[in-house]
């Protein structure tokens, strides 16, 4: 069985802080992710100074202050980078980010990094996408705020600069933090797979509760990305639309109990099943005392548990014959 690829999304609610960071990558591994990610980026890079914050951004953090203002505070630098490489490793855990930059790109592909997440918002960044592309990595790309046409343009321009398509895998995503479920929208990660053929498929979260997550993986998402944080009532602007540890937990453990179940779809009695069988099932039986030579007929024949005689499948080929022998009420019939 293939399992789906976790990423356990921390973000930047590790708030600047390393210590907190390292909370958030012991949190991910406890709860059986196979990746935590964060965010790398050079805020003067990233943000104009005229750039205001996002609606769910202000909500968070209140309306004053730039978004510049607001990220700058949430870098972390090379040094970070290594350390919490390093303690990932330490942890069983694959360290991924995401870069918002070409410098940041250079960074994390100088760090070793193998799986490089194209965020929502760099869909439509051509130099962004051709730079990574050029990388030849696995890819995810997050496609919130995006309609075919522009995840058909991207797919081509990473294709183009040297990734195979074989190495991309698309997520469906709605760029709202929380995202409402009634825009969650988890077909379209059908209408993906259907638009692309043998791309692989995925869901960026970002809906309140686990329950979309984990229908995701029932459609077929092979990656699943959920932010998650120490407590949502943080201060940051990412924290109330994240999963606390105990709920992150319970997600994974929701969606491996759902790619049991999925099976491998072909309709046949389970080993776990079988001994029910003949408890469950039916057979042929006297209704009431049956003399030898007399026939069988609707009147003297039922059916009841349990089920290891004749089949009540075979009941017209009974009907109409003769006993052979005397029955009495209740016991199986003889072929």
């Amino acid at each position: 069985m293939k399992h789906a690829l976790i990423i356990a999304e921390a973000g930047v609610n590790h708030n600047g802080s390393i210590e907190t960071a390292k909370k958030l990558i012991d949190i991910a591994a406890h709860a059986g992710a196979d990746a935590v990610k964060f965010q790398t980026f050079i805020a003067e890079k990233v943000v104009s100074f005229y750039a205001q914050k996002a609606e769910y951004q202000k909500r968070a953090t209140g309306v004053s202050g730039s978004q510049l203002d607001m990220i700058r505070k949430l870098e972390l630098g090379e040094a970070a980078h290594e350390e919490l490489i390093a303690y990932s490793i330490s942890r069983g855990i694959r360290f991924l980010s995401t870069p918002f930059d070409l410098d940041s790109i250079d960074l994390l592909n100088k760090l070793g990094l193998e799986i490089f997440k194209i965020p929502s918002g760099e869909i439509t960044n051509l130099p962004y996408l051709r730079k990574i592309g050029m990388l030849r990595k696995q890819i995810l790309l997050s496609t919130g705020m995006a309609d075919l046409g522009e995840i058909e343009d991207a797919l081509n321009i990473l294709v183009e600069s040297g990734t195979v398509i074989n190495n991309i895998t698309v997520l469906h995503c709605n760029t709202e933090y929380p995202a409402p479920f009634k825009y969650a929208n988890l077909r379209a990660i059908k209408t993906i797979e259907a638009a692309f053929p043998g791309i692989q498929v995925g869901y960026s979260d970002h809906t309140p509760g686990i329950e979309a997550a984990i229908a995701a993986v029932a459609l077929g998402a092979q990656v699943i990305e959920k932010h998650f944080t120490l407590d949502k009532h943080m201060e940051g602007p990412d924290h109330p639309a994240s999963l606390e540890p105990y709920e992150l937990q319970a997600m994974i453990q929701a969606i491996r109990n759902i790619e049991y179940a999925l099976g491998d779809g072909i309709k046949k009695p389970s080993p776990s099943e079988l001994k029910n069988k003949e408890a469950a099932r039916k057979s042929i039986v006297a209704s009431r005392n049956i003399l030898k030579g007399e026939f069988f007929t609707e009147e003297n024949l039922t059916v009841k548990r349990p089920g290891n005689g004749v089949s009540p499948m075979r009941w017209d080929e009974v009907i109409g014959r003769k006993s052979d022998r005397e029955y009495h009420a209740d016991e199986l019939v003889e072929l």
